[in-house]
C-alpha cells in the first residue's frame, strides 16, 4: 500500500494539526453538555460471553487524545529538519504515524481484548523506532524496552483470563475487585509501561531513537499509557485497601531515584528523560492520594512542556553535529536565543514556578498532600522528589545555557530554520498558557484545599531553596575539584539508577547463562550425545574401519591365509 499522502512530515503535521483541532472541538462540546458516548458493535456470542467491540467518547478521552494529536503535529514538523537527507524518512514517518494511532486505539477502547491492539501496538512501534538506527547501543536499548514491557503484556493477558469470571471485558463496568490478583495484574502492567521501580531501567535506554521520537515516547505516548489505564480502572483498584498505600510507596521512591539519577547524568536527552521518570512518580503520587483529575490535569501540562524541553535538547544536538554531552555544549544564549528562552520557559515549568503549565497541576497535587492524613515519612519523601527536580533542572540551567562552550570552534551553532522554531514556539504558549485553561475548564474554583499561609506558601519555598542551595554547588571550581570515595561510590550508584540497570540485563543472565553452560557440557554434550548422534556414528565408524582393512589387499590376504592353512590341514587330518 502506497500512503503517498504520508510520505513527507509536512503534510503529516497539516493532517495531524487537523485531527487535533477536530478532537478538540469535540471534546470542548462533551465538556459543556458532561456528556459521554459510548459506541458498542458486538462481533459474537461464545459461551454466553460476548464479545463486543465498544468505543468510548468522554471528556477525559477526548481531551488527552487532543494533546496527543497535537504534540505528535509538532513533531512532525521538527522532525522535518532534524531528520532531513536521512535515506528512510518514509519508514519514519510510518513508524510515529502508527504510534500515534496506537496511542489513540489505547484511549479510545475501553474493552481488554480491542486495548491489547492499542497495548501491543505501543511496544511493536517503540521498538521499532528505538532500533531506529541500527548500531549496538540501540538494540539493546531497543530489547530492554520491549523485553520489558512483554512483561506488562503478560499481565494484562492473565488479566484477560481472570476477567472470564465477570463474563465481560469492558473497563467502565468493573466494579468488583475480585480476586485479589486482578488487581495486583492491571498495577504491576501499568507499573511496566509507566517504568515504575523495579521496572525503571528501560525508560532510559529508550532514548537510542531520534529526538523526535523521545518527544513523543516521553511526554504523551509511551510512558504514559500505564498512568491512563490506571485511571480507567481507578473505580474498581481503588476498592482494594492496599492498592493506595501500595502505590504511593513506589511513585515516592521512583521519584526520589529518578531526581538523584538525573543529578549526575550528563547526557541531554537521558536527563529529561529520567525528569519524565521524576513526574510519572509525581502522577502515581496522585493517584495513590486518590486524586484521579489532578493525576489526569498533571499528565496533560506535563505533556506540553515535556515536549518542549525534548524538543530544544533536539535543537541543541542538531546544531552541535548530534553530541548529546551535557558538558561540551553551553553558552547558548546568544547564539539560540529562541531555544534558550523557549528552555528556560519549559524549565520553569517542570519546577512549578508560578501561573505556568506545570504550576496548576503540580502545585495543586503537592498542597492536597500536604492537606491529606498523610504519613510524616510519605510527606517528606514527596517533597524530596519535588527539591530533586528544582535541583536538576537548576544544573541543567547552568551547564546549558551559562558554562563556557567546550566545542568545536568551527561549527556554526544558529536557528535560522523556521520549521525547528515555528513548533518550539506554539509549545511554548502551551507551557505557558496550557495550565491555566485546562483548570479553569475542568476544576471548580472550590476544589484548591483551605490552607494557611504558611504551608501554601511551602512548595514554593522549598523549590526556590533548593535552586539557591544548587547554584553555588555549580561554580567551575566545584565542578572541576576531584571527588572523593564516598562521591565515587554514590556516582556511581546513581549514575545506574540505583542499579536498576545491571539488574536489569547482565546481572539477571549471569547464573542462567551459567546454568544453561553447565546443562550443555553435562547433558547434550556428554551422554545424551554418547547415546544417540555420537554413540551411533563411533559405532558406524569402527564398522568402517574394520571392513575397510578387511577389504584392503583382500586378494593377497586370502592366498596367505590359503598357503598356511591347506599344509596345516594335510599335516593334521592325513
Amino acid at each position: 500500500m502506497n500512503f503517498t499522502l504520508l510520505r513527507y512530515p509536512s503534510i503529516s503535521s497539516m493532517i495531524l494539526y487537523c485531527l487535533s483541532l477536530f478532537m478538540g472541538s469535540m471534546a470542548m462540546k462533551y465538556l459543556l453538555y458532561n456528556k459521554t458516548t459510548i459506541l458498542m458493535w458486538e462481533i459474537t456470542i461464545i459461551f454466553s460471553s460476548p464479545m463486543t467491540f465498544p468505543v468510548i467518547l468522554d471528556p477525559v478521552g477526548l481531551t488527552f487524545s487532543t494533546i496527543v494529536l497535537f504534540i505528535s503535529a509538532n513533531v512532525m514538523m521538527f522532525a522535518n529538519t532534524y531528520m532531513e537527507g536521512d535515506p528512510y524518512l518514509n519508514r519514519f514517518i510510518l513508524l510515529v504515524n502508527a504510534f500515534v494511532l496506537s496511542m489513540n486505539m489505547l484511549i479510545f477502547f475501553p474493552h481488554l481484548f480491542t486495548l491489547l491492539l492499542g497495548w501491543d501496538g505501543l511496544g511493536l512501534t517503540s521498538f521499532l523506532l528505538i532500533i531506529y538506527y541500527q548500531n549496538a547501543k540501540s538494540l539493546g536499548g531497543g530489547l530492554l524496552t520491549a523485553l520489558t514491557n512483554r512483561i506488562g503484556d503478560a499481565f494484562i493477558l492473565m488479566a484477560i483470563a481472570l476477567m472470564l469470571n465477570q463474563n465481560h471485558w469492558i473497563i467502565i463496568n468493573i466494579w468488583d475487585p475480585q480476586p485479589m490478583l486482578l488487581t495486583a495484574l492491571i498495577l504491576l502492567a501499568a507499573m511496566t509501561k509507566s517504568a515504575q521501580i523495579p521496572f525503571s531501567s528501560w525508560l532510559p535506554a529508550a532514548m537510542a531513537a531520534p529526538t523526535p521520537v523521545s518527544a513523543l515516547v516521553h511526554s504523551s505516548t509511551l510512558v504514559t499509557a500505564g498512568v491512563f489505564l490506571l485511571i480507567r480502572f481507578y473505580p474498581m483498584l481503588h476498592l482494594m485497601t492496599w492498592f493506595n498505600p501500595s502505590l504511593l510507596i513506589v511513585s515516592c521512591f521512583t521519584m526520589i531515584m529518578a531526581g538523584m539519577s538525573a543529578m549526575v547524568e550528563c547526557d541531554l536527552k537521558k536527563i529529561i528523560a529520567l525528569s519524565t521518570l521524576s513526574q510519572l512518580g509525581v502522577m502515581m503520587t496522585s493517584l495513590g492520594l486518590g486524586y484521579v483529575s489532578l493525576a489526569l490535569f498533571h499528565l496533560m501540562t506535563h505533556a506540553l512542556f515535556k515536549a518542549l524541553l525534548f524538543l530544544c535538547a533536539g535543537n541543541v544536538i542538531h546544531v552541535h553535529l548530534h553530541n548529546q554531552d551535557l558538558r561540551t555544549v553551553g553558552n547558548l544564549t546568544n547564539q539560540m536565543p529562541i531555544s534558550s528562552s523557549c528552555f528556560i520557559i519549559a524549565n520553569l515549568a517542570l519546577c512549578g514556578a508560578p501561573f505556568l503549565a506545570g504550576f496548576y497541576s503540580k502545585d495543586s497535587i503537592l498542597e492536597l498532600s500536604i492537606w491529606y492524613p498523610l504519613n510524616m515519612l510519605i510527606l517528606t519523601l514527596i517533597f524530596f522528589g519535588t527539591m530533586l527536580t528544582a535541583m536538576y533542572s537548576a544544573r541543567f540551567f547552568v551547564y546549558l545555557l551559562i558554562s563556557p562552550n567546550f566545542f568545536s570552534p568551527f561549527i556554526n551553532i544558529n536557528e535560522e530554520d523556521n520549521k525547528s522554531t515555528v513548533p518550539i514556539s506554539i509549545l511554548t504558549m502551551g507551557a505557558i498558557m496550557g495550565g491555566a485553561f485546562m483548570f479553569w475548564l475542568f476544576f471548580p474554583f472550590n476544589l484548591s484545599p483551605v490552607l494557611p499561609l504558611n504551608m501554601k506558601l511551602f512548595t514554593i519555598f522549598m523549590i526556590s531553596l533548593s535552586i539557591l542551595l544548587t547554584l553555588p554547588n555549580l561554580t567551575e571550581n566545584t565542578i572541576n575539584k576531584a571527588p572523593t570515595m564516598k562521591m565515587k561510590m554514590m556516582f556511581f550508584a546513581h549514575s545506574y539508577m540505583w542499579f536498576l540497570t545491571p539488574l536489569s540485563t547482565q546481572s539477571i543472565m549471569n547464573q542462567p547463562m551459567k546454568m544453561s553452560h553447565n546443562f550443555l557440557k553435562i547433558l547434550d554434550q556428554s551422554w545424551i550425545e554418547v547415546l544417540s548422534s555420537q554413540s551411533g556414528h563411533i559405532s558406524s565408524t569402527s564398522s568402517a574401519k574394520l571392513a575397510q582393512l578387511l577389504q584392503k589387499n583382500t586378494i593377497n590376504s586370502f592366498l596367505f591365509m590359503s598357503l598356511m592353512i591347506i599344509p596345516l590341514y594335510v599335516f593334521m587330518f592325513l
